[in-house]
């Protein structure tokens, strides 16, 4: 009997679909058998899960951008992880790998499954693994493209990020100023906004939870916002649709405020505000722009490594905390982009 065959895959997997706020009881918490890979697959063992607010709009059973996970099914995750065991020729026992692990402690891949999964290696020399999850992993990307091919920026540019301390945003409004753009962040609490501006290096940060959002959009965007990136939507959205300037892009990534509604989503009230200043507000989904992440990931190492960017992440230990661990980012208790340690490397 092998080392492999001895060891036991701890997975969670969606019990039932989430009415509101998600609980530990929509989870099941599950064991099998791990085995050898077959000729051409590996073996995964998972270090770190990205826990991430998209995966709440996962759990509904909703037409979408990606089909939703199934009942019984393991829950979705993007994640870091060590090749354990190979019979493919492109991935080595210890190469490091990004790809669609799951939450649980094992994932193995038949040869046809690696490429659709969306597996390849990392480079620990670009960064460490936690930041192969933030600004060089799928928050990096959605901030790259949507602020770059989205947003369009020019220099001088006003541009506006909510959510500013956490994944995206972070990776935004930093891109934002190397880009020559004045950036703006909205946060919740003084800590947050501190940081932003201090270590970040944003030009402000309003703090919504401080009640004043318009008032402080007022006074720091006194000419108008050109570019906002949302990533709560709710009254937010709409605080900031009333003081966008002509011709201002709008993105629309994420509405983290709404994902646990048990009524209608809200949409904006201040839409009328795109049509006075022939402004355009579009929606992006990261995936569509795979092909193009090397060129992105590349740009933004470059960054960490001269210091011009910094990446913040929240580690929580064990893959048992993993419910409550993804209500972090629905209380805003998370402070940077959210981790789930599984193993050491």
């Amino acid at each position: 009997m092998s080392a492999i065959t001895t060891l036991t895959n701890h997975q969670v997997r969606l019990a039932k679909r989430p009415t509101g706020t998600p609980t530990r009881e929509d989870w099941s918490f599950t064991t099998e058998p791990v085995a050898e890979p077959a000729a051409g697959g590996v073996l995964v063992k998972t270090l770190a899960l990205s826990l991430d607010p998209a995966m709440r709009g996962w759990m509904n059973d909703a037409k979408s951008y990606i089909p939703p996970v199934g009942i019984g099914e393991v829950m979705r995750a993007g994640g870091i992880g060590k090749v354990i065991a190979s019979q493919n020729p492109q991935y080595a026992v210890g190469d490091l790998v990004s790809a669609g692990l799951g939450i649980q402690e094992y994932l193995a891949l038949a040869e046809d499954q690696i490429k659709r999964n969306g597996m390849f290696k990392i480079d620990p020399r670009m960064g460490s693994i936690t930041q192969w999850l933030n600004v060089l992993g799928m928050p990096g990307m959605t901030g790259y493209f949507g602020l770059l091919d989205v947003g369009q920026p020019r220099p001088g540019d006003t541009v506006v990020v909510s959510g500013a301390a956490g994944a995206v945003g972070q990776t935004v409004g930093q891109l934002a100023k190397i880009k020559g753009c004045r950036v703006v962040g909205i946060a919740g609490g003084r800590a947050k906004c501190d940081w932003v501006v201090s270590e970040l290096g944003f030009d402000a940060c309003i703090d919504y939870k401080a009640g004043n959002v318009k008032a402080d959009l007022k006074q720091h965007c006194p000419k108008g916002v050109d570019i906002y990136f949302d990533n709560v939507g709710g009254e937010i959205l709409d605080d900031v649709l009333a003081r966008i300037g002509r011709g201002a892009r709008i993105i629309i990534c994420g509405a983290i405020s709404q994902y646990n509604n048990t009524t209608p989503i809200q949409g904006p009230k201040n839409y009328l505000s795109l049509l006075v200043n022939r402004a355009r507000m579009e929606g992006m989904v990261v995936f569509d722009y795979a092909e193009r992440f090397p060129i992105a990931v590349a740009e933004l190492a470059g960054y960490l490594k001269d210091g011009r960017m910094k990446s913040k992440e929240d580690v929580v230990q064990g893959l048992e905390t993993f419910p409550e661990a993804l209500m972090k980012l629905f209380t805003g208790e998370n402070f940077g982009k959210l981790v789930l340690q599984v193993a050491q490397d």
